[in-house]
């Protein structure tokens, strides 16, 4: 079986590819990697490729505009992974057509690579965004309860270019029987992320090591859902292996979840022991590019019933990033 991954230098991305050669052993394995940058994801990705039976097969190009038929990829079964896209969130600001473009119309691509190459399985890595701005009603919310997004927001090219690629997925599923899964990933670190990673998560680790207080640029107020980078990766596997052909799936650790105060508060407390503090800088979302408050608290009941578990929770998770950035 041959793997196809986008976004391979992104955390996830990435993470699978380790996970896949780790876990070759004698077997043969191709893993297909198109790449903007060959140079870039060579040095990411580093020593992978050198295990026994492990070939790494990139790919320069731009899989918004490549055509399948012009990857010439010879595999008479394979599975692909889809996980490139945006994730800077000033850069949906200031590039919100490009964000938009890339989101939808690299899908497309891919799903139509799937359908020429016949794949054995394919997963689409979504968002927890697409459910836009939900009110908490004390319920855990599925998959199918999605909430409201503002049309004329830029911010907005994100969540809704996430929506209209799961759309491509069922449309794709149903007309030409594309076998595509969708797994819609909550927020995922700890081990694996890379030193100039920059998102809250990110801020809040780096606020304990350097013994700084950790400062928050909006109220603190909206509801974060987490999982940890190896459970995540499982889950995506999960989905891909055992997941039914045009559902979405929530990758979530329900037990991580809290509002974002809460975990500054939190991380200050428990891994700080109250040596560093908590303090509220309001910058304007407009330009920090930061998510809608929303109410949001993710079930990852339809996954579990896969026979996922997760294991790590939000503390480990926040030790891992911090043992990454701070060797």
């Amino acid at each position: 079986m041959d793997y196809l991954i986008t976004g391979s230098t992104g955390l996830v991305g990435g993470m699978l590819v380790r996970r896949l050669a780790e876990e070759a052993g004698e077997t043969p394995l191709t893993v297909i990697l198109p790449v903007r940058n060959e140079a870039k994801a060579r040095s990411r990705l580093e020593g992978y490729g050198n295990r026994k039976n492990v070939r790494l097969r990139f790919i320069e190009c731009d899989i918004c505009k490549t055509p399948p038929k012009q990857f010439a990829i010879e595999s008479k079964r394979c599975r692909i992974i889809h996980c490139a896209a945006p994730t800077v969130s000033s850069y949906m600001i200031s590039n919100p057509v490009e964000t938009a473009d890339t989101i939808v119309l690299g899908t497309k691509n891919m799903l139509e690579l799937a359908k020429f190459l016949h794949a054995d399985s394919v997963v689409y890595l979504s968002s927890m965004e697409v459910y836009g701005r939900v009110e908490d009603n004390g319920n855990l919310r599925r998959e199918d309860e999605l909430g409201q997004i503002d049309l004329t927001s830029p911010r907005s090219c994100y969540p809704l270019g996430k929506r209209m690629a799961e759309h491509y997925c069922h449309i794709y599923e149903k007309e030409y029987g594309v076998p595509v899964k969708i797994a819609r990933l909550s927020q995922v670190f700890g081990k694996g992320v890379r030193s100039d990673d920059n998102r809250v998560f990110m801020q809040f680790a780096r606020a304990v090591l350097e013994k700084k207080d950790i400062i928050l640029k909006t109220e603190g107020k909206s509801f974060g859902n987490y999982c940890g980078t190896e459970d995540a990766i499982q889950a995506v596997l999960t989905i891909m292996k055992q997941g039914k052909a045009g559902e979405a799936y929530n990758v979530v650790n329900e037990e991580n979840t809290m509002r974002i105060r809460e975990v500054a508060e939190l991380v200050a407390k428990e891994l700080a022991g109250n040596r560093i503090g908590v303090r509220f800088e309001w910058e304007d979302p407009s330009k920090t590019g930061y998510a809608p408050d929303t109410g949001l608290r993710l079930s990852g009941e339809k996954l579990r019933a896969l026979g996922w578990k997760p294991t790590q929770g939000l503390l480990q998770m926040f030790k891992d990033v911090m043992e990454a950035i701070g060797r």
